[in-house]
């Protein structure tokens, strides 16, 4: 009988998407192939504490479970309550948001040479980060909304230009959107066409990070495709997302279950159109170095043009997430996309290992 590989499942964290990952991680061990993976489940709270085994499966069947002891510290110490897992083979991290796709998590799976699906520690850095995103989308001819980005320090200085919302207004127009570099899932953002909410706006995103960027708003729908592998990756089909409410995809519309928004997969689009979407993709993720998976996301404007609005590197595994459904549709089920993310890291790993040895 072949040996099982184990897997430590992470899932939780303190960011926003705290639920999101919750429900991310019971799906992917619901659908994991156990005739090939032990999985052992790792709960990181909200307040930053890692949970035993126990209490993660737990957790995994009942979201609003707490630990049994919410007053331990949350701070290295507490790392021994892994201390009856076995030797774990690969990490799988469904952490969504800061620490789970910023290149936190990432970095200690390096010290612990320990294989992991997703993202390398640059490209998740990269790809969390909006700003520096687009500016690699830009070098690699792929469009994007144009932007202006503020620093705390210049937010505080209330005499800047920046914070001035006809002056701003003269460059990227009225209609704006206003959010933090450093979040997913629109979390902290804001839809503005005037000077108060523009001010509330940047007050509200700067509760998420140290820069926050004001983009042109860019009119149509949109338009996500889904990427999956290392060095030859796998571009999925496209999906169209139509929003009843609201004027873009929201933080709820994107994963509650009572969500206004219709995912169109596949989309209804012309070939040429569906084309620069996944070739624009494939772009994108080779630019920011990404392996293993990413959900690329775009508008499609009434005239046809395709502009890129986000890299999601660590994306949603819930219900209604875009990535899973686009590769069933591309003819790949959630149980063997959970095998390939897995193959990929593990491959990945391989390769610098072997990088390694032949200069030893």
């Amino acid at each position: 009988m072949t040996k099982k590989i184990k897997v430590g499942l992470i899932f939780g964290g303190n960011s926003s998407e705290y639920e999101v990952s919750i429900v991310s991680g019971h799906n992917i061990y619901k659908a994991i192939d156990k005739d090939k993976f032990e999985v052992h489940p790792i709960w990181i709270t909200n307040d930053g504490y890692f949970a035993d085994e126990e209490e993660s499966f737990k957790v995994l069947e009942d979201h609003n479970y707490k630990v049994k002891n919410p007053h331990k510290v949350n701070n290295i110490s507490n790392l021994i309550e892994l201390a009856d897992l076995p030797e774990i083979d690969i990490f799988f991290p469904i952490v969504h948001g800061n620490l789970g796709e910023d290149g936190g998590l990432q970095g200690l799976f390096k010290i612990l040479d320990k294989p992991f699906v997703g993202d390398d520690i640059l490209s998740a850095a990269v790809t969390m980060d909006k700003e520096f995103t687009k500016i690699l989308a830009q070098r690699v001819g792929v469009p994007v909304a144009d932007w202006i980005s503020i620093k705390r320090f210049e937010f505080d200085d209330k005499g800047n230009d920046k914070l001035d919302y006809n002056k701003v207004s003269e460059t990227l127009g009225e209609d704006l959107f206003v959010k933090p570099s450093n979040q997913g899932s629109s979390v902290g953002v804001s839809h503005v066409t005037n000077a108060e909410e523009y001010k509330k706006a940047l007050d509200e995103a700067f509760k998420y990070d140290d820069k926050v960027l004001v983009e042109k708003t860019v009119p149509g729908t949109e338009v996500e495709t889904a990427v999956l592998g290392n060095d030859e990756p796998i571009v999925a089909g496209v999906g169209e997302i139509t929003n009843a409410k609201g004027s873009f995809y929201t933080y709820e519309n994107k994963y509650d279950n009572s969500s206004t928004s219709k995912l169109q997969i596949p989309a209804n689009l012309p070939d040429k159109i569906v084309q620069t979407v996944r070739s624009n993709a494939l772009k994108v993720y080779q630019v920011t170095e990404c392996s293993g998976l990413a959900r690329i996301d775009s508008m499609l404007t009434p005239d046809g043009k395709v502009v890129l609005t986000e890299v999601n590197a660590l994306p949603g595994f819930t219900n209604i997430s875009m990535y899973p459904k686009l590769f069933e549709e591309a003819g790949i089920p959630y149980t063997e996309l959970i095998t390939r993310l897995i193959e990929a890291g593990q491959d990945r790993y391989n390769h610098k290992k072997h990088l390694l040895h032949k200069h030893d």
